[in-house]
């Protein structure tokens, strides 16, 4: 009775020191997710002039700068600090959304979007990485699935409202929807600065015990080290999958529009989506629990399949029946994915390594962006999506070996009990 009058302390203290860490984590997702553009700015590139194949020029750059800027940014965040590279990424986001709104040359639209996808590399890596580890700090990391799967719901969920509310500001003007945005990023910065201690890789290490037995002197060799068989398998298809789902949720906007939906039920259902989007991570903690990530993540590949599918069929209910069943699936697996690579990397370079495997996967969201633009071009939206199924297919095959070999990511906790 002692004893588990003592665990439920314990779980409590933990719990405890949990909500220390998360509380501003969660304030700072609200924050940072509050873009009003995200659900329209498609239609706003439109009206600027700017074709399909513009628009996909546009986001591949995004991505493949962002993608090529993740290394240098990664291994700068382990050195200077994860929320010094945060707060430098969110402020040239916020003003690269002012310049898009003020200029209309599409020359000044791909400088804008380099600095864009900057940002973007600055901040992606870092916020996972700091947060794990003042989770690490706290020895709270047990609820670290559960406490991401919060994280990723609020900043979803808190986008598709603010999708809802950017269709409404645009009827005042594009600088109201853009210049709000920018507001929210500065004020996710504020509460960053306010709230949130700084980490750095050499400070993060020191809260593991025995993590310097395996200390490697730089992230190449750490990663080396780490990247076992099913480690890469999973970089690569975890790639593919968001280089399905991201494209897929921009241009069904063009989609639906071409299949007779108007701006504001375009909107809408966007706006659904991401709310579909953003509480299905809730279902990760259980997902891991009783599936694991083996599985969850062909069945994810599938559900892309289908909904691409479906989606080639031209029919526009169809079109959104299946974008809100199926656009959650993909959400579940990545926070699970997610908290695979964190276990699997060594603190000290966290938020390079994770910067490194955030590199394939923009490479391949850019990628992934200019085919399924090229494609609904050549063979209409309609069209074009139901050939994009291909992709995630193709992943599905990629992960077959893993899945029936029964191979597993080896993580850093299991590498040190060795």
């Amino acid at each position: 009775m002692t004893g588990t009058t003592e665990a439920l302390g314990g779980s409590a203290a933990v719990d405890k020191a949990a909500r220390g860490v998360t509380r501003p984590f969660y304030v700072y997702a609200v924050l940072a997710n509050s873009l009003f553009q995200r659900g329209v700015f498609v239609l706003f590139l439109y009206q600027r002039g700017f074709s399909v194949g513009q628009v996909a020029l546009l986001q591949t750059l995004l991505y493949l700068v962002s993608g090529l800027a993740e290394l240098p940014t990664g291994v700068i965040a382990d050195a200077i600090g994860r929320r010094a590279s945060i707060v430098i990424g969110q402020l040239l986001i916020a003003g690269c959304l002012l310049g898009q709104v003020a200029f209309s040359d599409y020359w000044v639209f791909l400088t804008l979007f380099i600095g864009q996808g900057v940002g973007m590399a600055c901040v992606s890596g870092s916020d996972t990485a700091l947060l794990y580890d003042l989770l690490v700090r706290r020895g709270a990391t047990a609820g670290y699935v559960k406490i991401k799967s919060r994280f990723t719901m609020l900043g979803t969920v808190t986008s598709g409202a603010a999708i809802v509310l950017g269709g409404q500001l645009q009827q005042i003007s594009w600088g109201v929807v853009y210049a709000g945005s920018a507001a929210c990023l500065v004020l996710a910065v504020v509460v960053l600065m306010s709230r949130v201690p700084e980490v750095r890789g050499a400070d993060a290490v020191d809260e593991q015990d025995g993590a310097e037995e395996h200390a490697d002197a730089t992230a190449w060799r750490a990663m080396l080290r780490v990247a076992t068989p099913a480690l890469v398998t999973l970089v690569v298809v975890s790639g593919l999958m968001h280089a399905t789902l991201t494209p897929y949720i921009i241009f069904t906007q063009k989609t639906l529009s071409d299949q007779g939906a108007g701006t504001a039920l375009v909107s809408v259902v966007i706006s659904a989506g991401f709310f579909a989007g953003g509480l299905t991570p809730l279902l990760s903690d259980r997902a891991d629990r009783r599936i694991g990530y083996r599985v969850i993540v062909p069945v994810s590949l599938l559900a892309l399949a289908a909904a691409l599918g479906l989606s080639g069929l031209g029919l526009v209910w169809v079109t959104i029946a299946a974008f809100l069943v199926l656009v959650g699936v993909p959400e579940i697996t990545a926070v699970i994915v997610d908290n695979v690579f964190n276990e699997a990397v060594p603190s000290r370079h966290r938020a390079s390594l994770l910067s490194m495997i955030a590199f394939v996967e923009s490479v391949l969201i850019g990628i992934g962006y200019l085919v399924l633009g090229a494609l609904m071009d050549g063979l209409g939206s309609s069209v074009g999506m139901a050939t994009y199924a291909a992709v995630p297919l193709l992943a599905c095959l990629l992960w077959l070996p893993v899945l029936f070999r029964g191979a597993r990511v080896t993580t850093e906790i299991e590498k040190s009990s060795e």
